[in-house]
């Protein structure tokens, strides 16, 4: 697994010296004494540098106003200083209350929406703090089969670990999907995980009020009794301590069965054999059983990848293994690899989006240089994160089609002009003179597989060519 990948924790970065003692302090406690509950916490959420980190990470992930309409400009405008001094007061005296959660929703690849709920500025500041404050402690509890919304933990850990674990012989995979996860998460038995580690009434107290704040849409209020809400910021860490148990249920009783990536609420079981995935799926419905989860029916699949017969997605890639043909035709040897690349939804995704961005109806855009200002952050955040796998052919596909869309956008506004018959046509390289970002070329693997020792040690490169890294794995369709 590839350490030194950055985190997929959002707003990551070095916190004020004094919180980072702070929270070294916290986590080296909770690593010494596994049985310790920590009491005296709420003061130390209530610390003015703490505050400060808590804002400053609240502005640099930006977001919109809550119920109250208040926003990030705003709060500047009415003076953070003042602003944290009274929030300061106001959390010292008892005094402050969780307001609710601003209803949004945002579609989903399936075409349906995801639910959101979006905190007041205020608040955010409130669950960030108190964010720095649990997590070191909860942190030293984690165990390494967890990836999703942790510090220096990342999806190209996880995906490495399911690549490594693949390629060593675990060719059956447990693809499990959880029924309306954030909306049926109990709160009693959210709250009792929390109370191993945590015994400051206040700082439950203050969970507790962030479970039920409720719900504002279209003006009417609803209560909450179930479940966390979606977009708040303390909500990846509760919903880590809730799955935690499955994690250690399963690193103490259940690791002879398959090894466990888990990212979030999504995870998948690796096993070596048919057999052992049945077993791994209805060990897992026992332990949901005790965290009162289910197993979605539908999206909840074995998938056999020996010799490339089945695939999965995960975390926005298409997994699936592929023969080499450079051992093929020099050795004669069937060799299998894992493989990813992404998605069919990953792929609908992002062209959905260069279309919205190319679309000739744009309102007071009439150059191409402001769509390639406006395309290049989309195709060097999505192919960043892609970049780590065998996605050259997806990466060709979705090149070409960027030019389509731009030629299609100065054709209709050049047809005027031109002469019958004439066919106007741009190449790419126009274009990238402009400074549009290529994907092509920009593949890098984290690091090569050598399982197989009988395989001669090979330059980076030939090992690259050998194990198909060039992106030749892959759906021919897009």
């Amino acid at each position: 697994m590839t350490r030194g990948s950055e985190s997929n924790n959002p707003g990551r970065h070095e916190p004020d010296a004094k919180v980072r003692r702070l929270q070294r302090k916290l986590y080296v406690a909770a690593k010494q004494r596994q049985e310790r509950r920590f009491h005296a916490l709420y003061d130390r959420l209530c610390r003015s540098d703490v505050l400060h980190e808590a804002w400053e990470r609240v502005k640099r992930n930006k977001g919109a106003a809550g119920v109250d309409g208040v926003t990030l400009e705003a709060v500047e405008q009415y003076g953070v200083e003042r602003l944290l001094s009274g929030l300061r007061d106001e959390l010292h005296a008892g005094e402050y209350r969780a307001p609710p959660v601003l209803r949004r929703y945002i579609p989903k690849a399936d075409g349906k929406q995801r639910p959101l709920g979006i905190p007041t500025v205020k608040d955010r500041i409130v669950q960030t703090a108190a964010k720095l404050v649990l997590e070191p402690i909860f942190e030293a509890d984690f165990m390494s089969s967890s990836f999703g919304f942790r510090p220096r933990r990342s999806t190209l850990q996880a995906l490495e670990m399911i690549r490594e674990t693949v390629n060593a012989g675990s060719h059956h995979v447990l693809d499990a999907d959880i029924r309306d996860y954030f909306g049926t998460i109990d709160q009693t038995v959210l709250m009792e995980r929390v109370a191993r580690r945590v015994s400051d009434r206040r700082v439950l107290k203050l969970l507790r009020g962030w479970l039920q704040a409720g719900v504002m849409e279209g003006g009417t209020y609803s209560e909450t009794v179930s479940g966390t809400p979606q977009g708040g910021v303390i909500s990846p860490l509760l919903s880590n301590i809730y799955l935690h148990f499955l994690d250690t249920v399963w690193q103490r009783q259940c690791a002879g069965i398959g090894t466990l990536v888990r990212y979030a609420d999504d995870f998948v079981v690796l096993c070596r054999s048919r057999e052992a995935v049945e077993e791994a799926e209805r060990r897992v419905r026992i332990i949901f059983g005790r965290l009162k989860l289910t197993l979605h029916p539908e999206k909840t699949r074995r998938v056999d990848l020996t010799e490339g017969k089945e695939g999965f997605d995960f975390l926005g890639c298409h997994l699936h293994m592929r023969m080499s043909g450079k051992l093929w035709e020099e050795q004669r040897l069937r060799r299998y690899y894992l493989q990813r690349w992404p998605s069919k939804r990953s792929m609908k995704r992002v062209r959905t989006r260069v279309k919205e961005l190319t679309d000739s109806r744009r309102n007071g855009v009439k150059d191409v240089d402001v769509l390639i200002h406006d395309l290049n952050p989309v195709l060097r955040g999505w192919g960043g994160y892609f970049s780590t796998g065998n996605a050259a052919r997806k990466f060709r596909q979705l090149d070409k089609y960027v030019v389509r869309r731009l030629n299609m956008f100065r054709w209709r506004r050049h047809r005027r002009h031109a002469k019958p018959g004439q066919r106007i046509h741009w190449a790419r390289e126009d274009y990238e003179a402009r400074g549009l970002y290529r994907l092509r070329g920009t593949i890098r693997y984290p690091k090569p597989c050598m399982l197989h020792r009988e395989v001669p040690p090979v330059s980076r490169v030939r090992e690259t060519r050998t194990h198909g890294l060039k992106g030749g794995g892959g759906d021919r369709a897009a």
